[in-house]
């Protein structure tokens, strides 16, 4: 039975979270409480696995407790979150601090029930998350980098090859540890990572803060060019096209897969089809399932493929089970897979043209 306490200051976002959480076999509401100063001391009362919190909140804001939680008294947090520009920055903040996930609050864009499927999800995962791998990630723009050569860019640069990422919870950190270790004129590259709505962009203007690689949120037509990173907009799958030897990103609705939109599945499915052999596939660091079976089928086109190995990701879900089926080339720890990168797509251009 995993142990949840609700931290929100709204009366009926704690009653419909408690409602929602107790019908669930395996999740017991042990408390509830309406500010921070009431959840310190029902958190050493109660002993919960898992926290929900909210961000605004009288007396301490959510970001301030959260920053004492985890320097004192680490413990899986999920964060929900209004659905709002200025939230989903906090939202961010709260991930960098250590959250698990971020979840919109009942009342947003998303309809009631897929905000409680999400919410019994994310707290299904906090309890398994490992805390002592979350990756070190220096704050500051200019933060050290891998540098390479002139000459070792140039090889790179080229606009037949292409690469594709998926990650989930614990990727947004992940992320930015691999980015921020990137060359400008590396191949184009497309991103899944499972994020609500509204919070892509800002992820996505932050990364392109802190990284030499230009990181936006994806469009659908964006041309996909050397030295740029495009994002899946949150409740939209994205797709690679290729028109004469440009690739281009797609940008659609569609059903959900393996509850995820956007999923790494259709990405990565879709780069095998339009890419094959010229592209390169990595997973990182999530919950489920989402994405081995499209890692595969870019294996199977002869795509190269990497996978985070366990040691490193704070759940390993996703890189597991494309390890499971075969789809991983090579097993990696988080801090290697920047050079993996980096030393695959060098020895691809030295290849014949395809």
């Amino acid at each position: 039975m995993i142990k949840v306490l609700v931290i929100d200051d709204s009366a009926l976002v704690r009653k419909l979270l408690t409602e929602e959480l107790n019908k669930q076999k395996d999740i017991e509401v042990v408390g509830t409480a309406m500010n921070p100063y009431i959840a310190r001391d029902k958190i050493v009362k109660l002993k919960p696995d898992v926290l929900t919190l909210d961000l605004e909140m009288p007396r301490m804001d959510g970001l301030s407790f959260l920053g004492k939680l985890m320097k004192h008294y680490p413990m899986p947090v999920v964060v929900v979150s209004s659905l709002t520009p200025k939230n989903s920055q906090n939202a961010l903040n709260a991930l960098r601090l250590g959250a698990v996930e971020v979840i919109c609050k009942p009342g947003s864009a998303y309809s009631t029930q897929n905000i409680t499927q999400d919410i019994v999800k994310a707290v299904r995962t906090a309890s398994v998350a490992r805390f002592d791998r979350q990756p070190v990630v220096q704050a500051s723009p200019s933060a050290p980098k891998v540098e390479y050569s002139e000459e070792e860019t140039k090889l790179v640069h080229t606009t037949n090859k292409l690469i594709a990422i998926g990650s989930s919870t614990g990727g947004t950190r992940a992320l930015e540890a691999v980015l921020t270790q990137l060359p400008p004129t590396l191949p184009g590259i497309v991103i899944v990572q499972h994020m609500p709505p509204v919070f892509t962009k800002s992820f996505a203007d932050r990364l392109d803060s802190i990284c030499r690689v230009k990181v936006k949120e994806a469009e659908d037509g964006d041309h996909i060019q050397p030295g740029s990173v495009l994002i899946a907009p949150g409740n939209y799958h994205m797709l690679v096209e290729k028109n004469g030897a440009r690739y281009y990103a797609r940008i659609k609705q569609g059903p959900p897969v393996h509850h995820q939109r956007p999923s790494v599945d259709v990405l990565f499915n879709s780069v095998a089809q339009s890419a094959g052999v010229n592209a390169m596939g990595v997973i990182l660091t999530g919950m489920g399932a989402d994405g081995a079976k499209g890692l595969l089928s870019m294996k199977e086109k002869g795509s190269y493929t990497i996978g985070q190995d366990e040691a490193t990701s704070v759940v390993y879900g996703m890189p597991r089970e494309a390890y499971k089926v075969g789809a991983v080339t090579d097993q990696l720890p988080l801090q290697e897979i920047p050079e993996g990168i980096i030393s695959h797509m060098k020895q691809k251009v030295l290849e014949p043209h395809l």
